[in-house]
This record gives C-alpha cells, sequence and structure tokens, in this order.
C-alpha cells in the first residue's frame, strides 16, 4: 500500500515539534542551573547574519501546522510576526502547531492532493505555485528540518547537554501484536 501523504508529513512534524519542546525545556533548565539569563538563548545564534533560537522555534510551528493551514487556504506567506520572546511562548507556540496537527485528517490531506498551493510574498511581488503535496514535500518538510536541525545546533552551541535522541523525540516503532 503506497504511503499517504498525511503518514509523510504529519506525524514526523508531531515527532519533532515535540522534540523542539522538550529542547526548549533544557533550554529553560539551562538557563536556571547555570544562571544564563534566558535572553542568552533566546537570541543566540550560530552565526550572526542568522535568526535566533527563538525564531528557529517559531518557523518550526510554521512549517508544520502552518503550513497545513496554506494548503487549507491554497496561499502560504512567510509568517513575519515577533517570534517568541520566552521559553512559555515558546511553549505555547508549539502547542498550538501540536494541537492544531491534531485536527488534520489523513483524509483531508488525501483530498487536497493535486490542489494549488501559492507560496507569496507580496512585499516583493513572488508568488510560486505548487500542488499542495508538492508543497508540503517539497517546501514546507524541508523548511521544517532545517528550523528544528538549527534550533538543536544552537543549543549545543551554547553548552547544552543535549544529544540526537534528543532531536530524534519520540520514535515511532513497531510494536508487536
Amino acid at each position: 500500500m503506497p504511503i499517504s501523504l498525511y503518514d509523510a508529513f504529519v506525524p514526523s512534524c508531531l515527532q519533532v515539534i515535540g522534540s523542539v519542546r522538550g529542547l526548549v525545556d533544557k533550554a529553560e533548565t539551562h538557563c536556571s542551573s547555570t544562571g544564563c539569563a534566558p535572553e542568552e538563548i533566546i537570541e543566540a545564534r550560530l552565526y550572526g547574519d542568522m535568526l535566533p533560537f527563538s525564531y528557529q522555534v517559531k518557523s518550526v510551528a510554521v512549517h508544520g501546522f502552518g503550513a497545513i493551514k496554506g494548503v487549507r487556504s491554497g496561499v502560504f506567506s512567510p509568517d513575519m510576526t515577533t517570534p517568541p520572546a520566552s521559553f512559555a511562548d515558546m511553549r505555547a507556540v508549539l502547542d498550538s502547531a501540536t494541537a492544531g496537527l491534531g485536527t488534520v485528517t489523513a483524509e483531508e490531506l488525501e483530498d487536497l492532493i493535486g490542489r494549488e498551493t501559492i507560496f507569496s510574498i507580496p512585499a516583493i511581488n513572488l508568488e510560486l505555485t505548487f500542488t499542495a503535496e508538492n508543497f508540503l514535500l517539497s517546501f514546507s518538510q524541508p523548511n521544517f528540518y532545517f528550523h528544528a536541525t538549527t534550533a538543536y545546533g544552537i543549543l549545543r552551541h551554547n553548552g547544552l547537554d543535549i544529544g540526537k535522541k534528543n532531536f530524534l523525540g519520540a520514535m515511532r516503532f513497531n510494536h508487536p501484536a
């Protein structure tokens, strides 16, 4: 049986959003235990011209459930809102994305296959047209993993004791009957 669009996108988003939420918790614990000011981590970057940890976390949510909202409406534009300013705000953004993904059904995504989705940046008059499945799998999913990986890298770079299992999160093992 072929894999559905739902199976190719939603469960992995939920898995990694959960792991990024765990990274936010680890970051807050790190600040509490080391005396590091939360702003040092929230605003941390891997390099000066990159966006901060808070933006990376927000973008995980945007390219998870935000991508589904874009496919539903037929238009996705970058989220230009201010990134979350606290660990609690980051958790709220991730929890909202998790709740939103919980509303998505396999039937809904299968019905959206082939439907047009436009990536739009009105400020620069850019529009790129995708099918729903190509938007999710060739645009949002790579962006989703990029931002999750960058968030992880920022925390490692700033001395947090985290490893690959913190990035992988709750994997979906095959359980015998």
